[in-house]
């Protein structure tokens, strides 16, 4: 009876504290799970998204359409209100956004619109300038503000800023109608005539090649590439222009550019004329630009003082001692007695007993002229020019000195080496300059019992020698430029390609490289031997030398057709003969 009693009682008291248990669990359920408007983190997320990556509406629009979202749960926990608050922010933050971008909208479109009509002035006056004569553009440039032909300046500004662009335009026109473009000028004979250059998008055809450049090539100088690309982009953007079209439906593109032609006048500017593609086969679009050249500015004045600055000449050299005798008796009457701030390196290349006969020239040098100024290296290996001026500018013990490159069949003048003290600036400038390069003496002057002594040969024109413009080895430079870049590529052996690495380092650096023809350096003819030894690059750049050395195009033409030449002399001399018999 007990035990019974004791089972009912606890099982009572185990289903009251079941029922206690679920009742406290669902009241905390209750009271603890936070409200569905009330998640910060996720809700605050999306909203950002979606107003962050919409586009802006009307603000009365999206008022109403929080105000009536938030409205909804005006009565619920204070997270509501926190998200109202934020879209209200950003609201906000919006409306000052595009605010600030309608007004730099607005200041945009009044600048372009203020260009447009400058850039219409402009226009306008060149097109007047272009009509009438050069008297008559300068005439109306004269009156000023007075006539109908004065160019107005829009837009704000001090009186003397318009008054400096009313003379620039008047200038640039007057540079139009002065140049040869409407029409043409009286030249006085054909070699008076400025040539064209023909270009297509990818090629330059010239006349002027020199010797390096091509008949035909791209335009590889930067500068030239962006004036070719600034002229088709300029034409581009006028055929596509508004009022432009005439009627037609179409862009133009640079794949309907079929080929243009320009020519400079170095006192005036670049004329272009491209042609394009038009709607069927036989038409086309022609525009005429003109590049006018501004005034002269001066941009700098400065005393050069060149009374102390000596010039180290580093000659590498193997052999050739009668070559070294004659470059010698040019060194001593130029350097010695007309210069006299000239230190004279030697590198020999070869054994004792061979440097012998270069330590005697030298020696009685210094002895008949007082000279001390020299220093004789030897190296008892094979020859490599750009190891033996690498040796011969590092041996240099007196500072910073200026150094000349100098082979030993090349004549210089006193007037080259203030040429190379003017050009060459110990970090801003070094001096490449362009020698003359004479051609075989024999085939010039008709054999050898006719050629004159070497000054008399030292003629600068067409029939005696060419602009070596493919050779870069004589170069003025100071020595701390050269040490800083690097010097020479010594795994380079014997006969060229040095030259050319050294050149090329220092178009890839911050100095200024000075190439120019220069009038008192010459490179003497010397039969060139080619050796075996020499890689099938450097080879081949010694036969192309050997070539362009012997002779001009015309002189090399007499010699290929000396035989038919002879002939027709030999059929004229009967000819004659029977002429003063019948006389």
């Amino acid at each position: 009876m007990l035990r019974r009693g004791l089972l009912s009682w606890v099982s009572r008291v185990g289903g009251v504290l079941v029922v206690l248990c679920c009742t406290l669990s669902l009241l905390y359920v209750l009271n603890c799970s936070p409200p569905l408007l009330d998640a910060p983190s996720l809700g605050h997320t999306h909203s950002s998204l979606g107003l962050a990556g919409a586009p802006a509406a009307p603000s009365g629009g999206v008022g109403g359409g929080v105000g009536g979202g938030v409205g909804a749960h005006s009565g619920g926990p204070p997270g509501g209100q926190s998200y109202q608050v934020l879209l209200q922010e950003r609201e906000e933050q919006h409306r000052i956004h595009i605010s600030s971008l309608k007004q730099q909208i607005s200041q945009l479109k009044e600048a372009l619109q203020e260009r447009s009509l400058q850039l219409k002035g402009v226009q306008e006056t060149l097109e007047k300038a272009s009509s009438s004569g050069p008297g008559q553009a300068q005439g109306a440039g004269a009156r000023g503000g007075g006539g109908g032909a004065a160019v107005v300046i829009v837009g704000d500004g001090p009186p003397g800023a318009r008054s400096q662009q009313a003379d620039l335009q008047e200038f640039l026109a007057s540079q139009l109608s002065r140049a040869e473009v409407s029409a043409g000028v009286r030249l006085p004979s054909e070699y008076a005539v400025v040539p064209f250059e023909s270009f297509t998008l990818q090629r330059v055809y010239q006349l002027e090649t020199g010797l390096t450049k091509h008949p035909e090539e791209k335009p590889v100088r930067r500068d030239r590439r962006e004036e070719l690309g600034q002229a088709l982009e300029t034409a581009l953007l006028s055929l596509n222009g508004p009022g432009e079209q005439g009627g037609e439906a179409r862009l133009y593109t640079p794949s309907d550019f079929i080929e243009g032609i320009a020519r400079t006048e170095k006192d005036k500017g670049t004329m272009y004329e491209l042609t394009f593609r038009g709607a069927s086969k036989r038409d086309f679009r022609r525009l005429v630009l003109f590049r006018p050249f501004g005034p002269l500015m001066k941009v700098k004045h400065e005393r050069v003082d060149t009374a102390n600055v000596p010039i180290n000449i580093v000659v590498p050299l193997s052999r050739r001692t009668e070559t070294f005798k004659q470059f010698m008796r040019n060194f001593r009457e130029v350097c010695v007695r007309q210069d006299g701030l000239v230190h004279l390196t030697v590198v020999y290349f070869g054994k004792e007993q061979e440097v012998r006969e270069v330590r005697s020239i030298l020696e009685n040098t210094s002895r008949e002229d007082h000279f001390k100024n020299y220093t004789l290296l030897q190296l008892d290996e094979e020859f490599s020019r750009g190891r033996g001026l690498d040796l011969g500018a590092r041996a240099w013990k007196g500072g910073n000195v200026l150094l000349f490159f100098c082979d030993v069949d090349i004549y210089f003048t006193a007037d080259f080496l203030t040429t190379c003290r003017l050009n060459a600036l110990p970090g801003k400038k070094v001096f490449y300059p362009v020698l003359f390069s004479q051609y075989n003496p024999t085939l010039i002057y008709g054999g050898p019992d006719h050629v004159p002594p070497v000054l008399q040969q030292l003629v600068i024109k067409k029939d005696t020698g060419f602009w070596r413009d493919f050779g870069y080895g004589m170069t003025c430079q100071y020595r701390s430029d050269f040490i800083n870049i690097g010097g020479f590529d010594l795994d380079i052996k014997g006969w060229g390609g040095e030259d050319v690495h050294l050149y090329r380092k220092y178009l890839h650096s911050h100095l200024l490289v000075v190439r120019a023809p220069s009038r008192g350096l010459f490179h003497l003819w010397h039969e060139k031997q080619c050796a075996d030894e020499l890689r099938p690059d450097q080879y081949r750049m010694c036969m192309q030398t050997k070539a362009m050395n012997e002779a001009s195009h015309g002189q090399l033409g007499m010699l290929l057709f000396r035989h038919e030449i002879e002939a027709h002399l030999r059929k004229q001399k009967p000819a004659k003969h029977a002429k003063k018999t019948k006389a």
